[in-house]
């Protein structure tokens, strides 16, 4: 009579096959999934600064952006509606710099107002994951567009 099935060895080496692949390939997989969270979170703040920039044009109100480094969020107000939107910064993902710099604290929330036909100022945030990758999102004070840029601030 032959015996159908799998023995325990057999599976105990399959097993341990699986969990080696696993153990090989997680660092890569981890890697990509700290570079997707950056690359979100400059893709959602350039979002909100469009928006910011097309209510403020549009609907003729004051528009606000507060930056909040030590919370990691980003909140939008305007003269009109009160808060409007929010974005949170993906887990792993930190505001490093904001610039221009200012005598205050780095951590504290910084305002910026958006007027109907008035100038944009010139922001850039600069993102870091937890690998050190970096990404600015700087904003052109002549059209407002937000640029997403890789590597260092000026």
């Amino acid at each position: 009579m032959r015996r159908r099935g799998v023995t325990l060895l057999e599976l105990l080496i399959v097993v341990s096959l699986i969990g080696l692949l696993v153990g090989i390939s997680y660092p890569s997989v981890s890697a990509g999934v700290d570079s997707l969270r950056l690359r979100e979170a400059a893709d959602g703040i350039a979002g909100l600064w469009n928006s910011a920039l097309n209510r403020a044009e549009r609907r003729q109100e004051i528009v606000e952006l507060e930056i909040a480094p030590a919370e990691g969020r980003l909140r939008l107000r305007s003269s009109g509606a009160g808060e409007l939107r929010g974005f949170e910064l993906p887990e792993g993902v930190r505001i490093r710099r904001l610039l221009p710099e200012t005598p205050l604290e780095a951590d504290q929330p910084r305002r910026f107002a958006l007027f109907p036909g008035g100038t944009v100022p010139r922001v850039a945030i600069e993102l870091e994951n937890r690998r050190g990758l970096r990404r600015i999102v700087r904003v052109d004070p002549i059209t407002g567009v937000p640029r997403i840029e890789t590597g260092e601030a000026r």
